[in-house]
């Protein structure tokens, strides 16, 4: 396993090696890391399976399953072992994961009031005002953001930012459809001159320390924000405001996008371009418990336009 994590995965983003050794030395080395690889049975990868899947949810089994998975195959392309015993095996149904859901319209105003005295305030705020990937934020250059505009253009463009990057291994977005160019609110615009000008300050403070990476969210040395960074200034901003810090993530801002985006009257199709999507079936898979029923409302509608014929009972014609 160890030589798995040290050298089975090159190429892959610092988040996924990471993610990976935290699998692997939590859940799997504890379990079954003092097996002999030949003596590992299909039976031992069922029953530790079984026994994961009472406290770790679908997803994460899954994501177990491949890590081990990866491991016997690379032992077996060393002749260390003869076969895959995982391969034998199924992946167990596990505990239900914490649904993602979104802040009301009064929960989004203390997040933004509370984001003003805080490092994170233009991260918070372009989260919940254009909906962007936290993995796409993370990766966004200067280069790609227009505060300006061309109003003297006709017609006019407004400053926009173009989610072009992410963090995702190679830098791509999480499909085509992600790559996309997003106007930006005037409260974004404002914020984000706000941001520059501190980071301005930061880079001077810094010297030649400072990474000129052209990083719109950095660390305090111009590095990339790894997760976990954005994750705790998050919880702060959080507790500010007055919720709770352990009920929320960042990516809910996202999904607070759409919720607050459909209460205002947008259609789904509008929304899957903003976000990124293909066509709206990810849309309303996704975020299904955030968009407006506006398919379900519209008997409603034509009951009072035709309003039911009080002089008809069961369906027959009135003498």
């Amino acid at each position: 396993m160890e030589d798995w994590l040290t050298y089975g995965l090159p190429g892959r983003s610092a988040s996924t090696v990471g993610k990976c050794r935290t699998l692997c030395r939590t859940h799997i080395i504890p379990s079954l890391g003092a097996r002999k690889l030949r003596e590992l049975s299909a039976s031992d990868v069922d029953r530790w399976l079984e026994t994961k899947a009472r406290t770790l949810s679908t997803r994460t089994l899954g994501e177990l399953y491949q890590c081990l998975n990866r491991t016997v195959k690379r032992a077996m392309a060393r002749d260390l072992v003869g076969r895959n015993v995982v391969e034998l095996c199924g992946v167990p149904r596990g505990q239900i994961g914490r649904p993602s859901k979104s802040l009301t319209l009064a929960q989004a105003v203390a997040l933004l009031n509370a984001a003003v005295a805080s490092t994170l305030n233009a991260y918070v705020v372009l989260s919940l005002l254009v909906g962007a990937r936290t993995e796409e934020l993370r990766a966004l250059r200067w280069d790609h953001v227009d505060l300006v505009g061309k109003p003297e253009a006709t017609p006019p463009a407004p400053p926009s930012i173009q989610v072009w990057r992410s963090v995702r291994e190679g830098g791509d977005t999480k499909t085509k459809k992600s790559r996309r160019t997003l106007v930006l609110p005037a409260r974004c615009v404002v914020v984000l001159r706000q941001h520059r000008d501190a980071q301005q300050e930061a880079v001077a403070r810094a010297g030649r320390v400072w990474s000129d990476d052209g990083l719109v969210f950095a660390t305090r040395n111009g590095t990339e924000l790894e997760a976990g960074n954005v994750r705790r200034s998050f919880r702060r901003v959080l507790a500010a405001a007055g919720l709770d810090p352990g009920e929320w993530t960042p990516r809910e801002l996202r999904h607070s996008f759409v919720s607050l985006l459909s209460a205002h009257g947008a259609t789904v199709e509008q929304i899957a371009d903003l976000v990124g999507h293909a066509g709206t079936t990810v849309t309303e898979a996704v975020y299904r418990h955030e968009l407006r029923p506006v398919l379900l409302d519209r008997a409603t509608m034509m009951d009072e336009i035709f309003p039911p014929d009080e002089g008809r009972e069961g369906g027959q014609d009135a003498a």
